[in-house]
């Protein structure tokens, strides 16, 4: 399978395959069009038919592009075969260990956002923090069901976990305390809203943390359009110099600010630069996902206008690369030399086997947008996980399970998508979230016409 387009300037011809990545000039792009489903001279008599005006393409020049696309295919280059299908369904075979667990430290939220999946951090339940005995087992849990793995990853997430520092710190030290002992490396992220965020906040994630998240929307008043306090107040003019402040002092480790646009807000690459401007270099800006009735809810009429978007900002990040400010834009990064095996290229994310979610109760859940719906709930922390029918779904939830990839260039790229995203447009985690698709897509191909321009350069 090829995939093939224009973009910023180049042809770009994609070898889904073998991952193979080729800038063409126009007559190569369109032999490459026509090279299956036609005969060498069927090709030329096209070629010289469709560049008549230009006396550089003759006959002789078009052969030789044909024998060159031959070579590619025989290098497997161009037009390989799928060798990793009947690889996918092994999957269930396999012994997976957990690497990663979600502490949700607090069901509960001191910003009353209109978009939140979590229902302002209830999800859809009481509130609740997670004690620290809650949470020290998770720690355990962990450790033992790691198997030999050395790092592993703890995230704190919400509602707002800084609305039970105290606890998240103890778990900190707690991790820390053991670590060495049972030969593990523990890296812990935070996400925040930032409403709490002050100097012993930061001296701590500066310290413990691997990479926090740092929850923005963009210009102030988009921001404060949704993301609201408890007051209905917007919050950006609280938070904003507090990230500033937060970025300042991290040096060099990670974070991300990260954003959602809306139907309110489809020019959101003005949203990103607005970010830029204010410092931040490390950006993401994810695509709401809501009732489709939601006011706020993206619509098909918004599609075009999004991929323009896209371009924008994959252009605006080549320019500013070039002036010495560069972007970190999250789902621009991609490798095409070194990136992920294929295994976790089919598999994804790992949600329900290798990373699950812990509520403040300790159940498990596959990842934190399963939170709350008892059909999708593992088992404990304590007892481990029990709903093995569930887990067995997730094992084999990958790219080759959705029947809608099948034809699809970019799905060892997305690994058939986010579970949560599909079941909750389908009613099944082996659907696929079709918009979500569509903007999937187009990012690949901005991220890749990156990587051809980089390389050009």
């Amino acid at each position: 399978m090829i995939h093939q387009y224009k973009l910023n300037g180049y042809n770009i011809v994609l070898d889904v395959y073998s991952g193979s990545v080729h800038a063409v000039d126009d007559l190569a792009y369109d032999v490459i069009a026509m090279y299956k489903n036609a005969t060498k001279e069927q090709i030329i008599d096209e070629m010289l038919s469709k560049y008549a005006d230009n006396p550089e393409i003759t006959k002789e020049e078009i052969s030789d592009c044909i024998d060159d696309v031959k070579e590619l295919e025989e290098q497997g280059k161009l037009f390989t075969d799928d060798k990793y299908e009947n690889l996918a369904f092994d999957f269930k075979k396999r012994n997976t260990v957990i690497k990663a667990l979600c502490l949700h430290i607090a069901h509960t939220c001191n910003l009353n956002c209109e978009y939140c999946f979590a229902s302002q951090g209830k999800y859809h339940g009481e509130r609740a923090l997670m004690s620290f005995e809650v949470g020290k087992r998770a720690i355990d849990f962990l450790i033992e069901n790691s198997g030999s793995r050395v790092n592993l990853e703890v995230d704190f997430f919400g509602g707002e976990p800084l609305m039970n520092f105290d606890v998240v710190k103890q778990i900190v030290a707690y991790a820390r305390s053991i670590e060495k002992e049972h030969n593990k490396n523990f890296r812990f992220t935070l996400t925040t809203n930032g409403m709490l965020v002050d100097d012993d906040v930061i001296e701590f994630a500066n310290k413990e943390c691997h990479n926090v998240v740092l929850s923005l929307d963009g210009r102030k008043e988009v921001h404060d359009h949704l993301r609201k306090t408890v007051n209905g107040k917007g919050s950006y003019d609280i938070i904003v110099p507090k990230f500033q402040e937060f970025v300042k002092k991290r040096g060099n480790k990670g974070y991300y600010v990260r954003g959602t646009y809306t139907h309110n807000n489809t020019d959101f690459t003005n949203d990103i630069f607005h970010m830029a401007d204010l410092g931040f270099t490390e950006l993401s800006m994810e695509p709401v996902v809501c009732a489709p009735d939601d006011p706020y809810a993206l619509t098909y009429d918004d599609l075009p206008v999004l991929f323009e978007q896209y371009e924008i900002l994959a252009k605006e990040m080549l320019k500013r690369e070039k002036e010495g400010r560069p972007l970190t834009f999250y789902h621009y990064m991609i490798d095409l030399t070194g990136g992920p095996c294929i295994y976790k290229r089919i598999s994804g994310c790992g949600s329900g086997t290798e990373y699950m979610a812990v509520t403040p109760w300790g159940d498990l859940y596959p990842c934190h947008q399963f939170v709350g719906d008892e059909r999708y709930k593992l088992g404990d922390i304590f007892n481990g996980v029990s709903n093995t029918k569930i887990q067995d779904e997730f094992k084999l939830c990958n790219a080759y399970a959705r029947p809608d990839c099948k034809d699809c260039w970019a799905r060892l790229y997305c690994s058939g998508g986010c579970a949560a995203n599909a079941y909750h447009a389908t009613g099944s985690i082996t659907g696929i979230y079709e918009y979500g698709c569509e903007l999937f897509r187009k990012r690949m191909e901005c991220a890749i016409m990156m990587k051809v321009a980089e390389a050009e350069e």
